[in-house]
């Protein structure tokens, strides 16, 4: 490439790169995401909705005291057009949070291990805010392993519901999912990150994506997030600047929205999350070709 096509094109990438955050950057205040250390959730265990994000069998072998199921294995489906993993329509989780005696307004507590449920804590998250969730959501640091290793009181068997129905009132913030049309349209003005496993990647990728897998996202024995300068070092190492807009993706959206979660509470830039993942991509891929 030559020197003056090279430059036009950085050019290019930086002006898309600048529309694209005009467009779809998401006020801080929109989304209240942090993290929870396992001495504090103790204390308060009656000021959170703690919602357990790893498969139901493992909730019921043993969970955080009150804690409710909501793993993304019971509120996924295959939709209309056979691409699977797709979260549930708004309207239909909503009513199911609600049945939970979840409001828009509470604080809520998610926890995983990093493991069984392919970051699913980072699901629940994405999912929350996705709804347009107006209270606190915490992630419990170090998951259930810290919570475990503090010698803190585990339940089993199912928690039975005692909060009363409420109506669960949802905004869904459509700034943090990307649709296939939306990735394919404004090309360089967005950096996609696919964090499958090498072995899938090796079989099928969305072109010009960078890979960097999930687990890479987190750190430790107990599997806790990155801090804001490691995950930039991850992604500069990369060739991701953090300062880029950036996509996240996987197979249906589970392991992307983890990585999702770890950017946010990193302080980056907001990213999205392709949360029909190389499924939706591949089959659309298909129809089209």
């Amino acid at each position: 490439m030559g020197t003056i096509n090279h430059c036009a094109y950085l050019k290019s990438r930086v002006f898309c790169a600048f529309i694209f955050s005009l467009l779809f950057s998401v006020p801080a205040e929109a989304m209240d995401l942090g993290l929870i250390e396992p001495e504090i959730l103790q204390r308060n265990l009656n000021s959170y909705v703690i919602l357990d994000a790893r498969p139901k069998s493992e909730w019921l072998a043993g969970h955080i005291p009150g804690a409710l199921s909501l793993s993304w294995e019971d509120y996924t489906r295959t939709d209309e057009r056979g691409v699977p993993y797709r979260v549930w329509p708004a309207q239909e989780l909503a009513k199911a949070l609600g049945k939970m005696g979840i409001s828009e307004h509470a604080a809520i507590a998610v926890y995983g291990d990093a493991d069984k449920s392919w970051g699913g804590e980072g699901w629940d998250c994405w999912v929350l805010s996705w709804l347009g969730h107006k209270g606190p959501i915490r992630l419990l640091a170090g998951g259930i392993q810290s919570w475990r290793d503090n010698g803190f009181r585990t339940a089993s068997g199912a928690e039975k519901i005692t909060a009363r129905p409420v109506q669960y009132r949802f905004k869904t913030n459509e700034r943090i999912e990307i649709s296939t049309t939306e990735i394919e349209r404004h090309g360089p003005g967005i950096v996609l990150i696919d964090t499958r496993s090498l072995f899938e990647r090796i079989k099928g990728r969305i072109p010009d994506s960078v890979h960097i897998e999930w687990k890479n996202f987190y750190t430790g024995k107990d599997r806790r997030p990155l801090q804001s300068e490691a995950l930039k070092k991850l992604l500069r190492d990369n060739g991701v600047n953090a300062g880029e807009q950036v996509v996240y993706y996987c197979t249906g959206g589970i392991r992307s929205a983890y990585a999702w979660l770890v950017h946010q509470l990193a302080g980056l830039p907001t990213a999205r999350n392709y949360e029909g993942g190389f499924e939706e991509w591949s089959r659309l891929s298909r129809n089209r070709h």
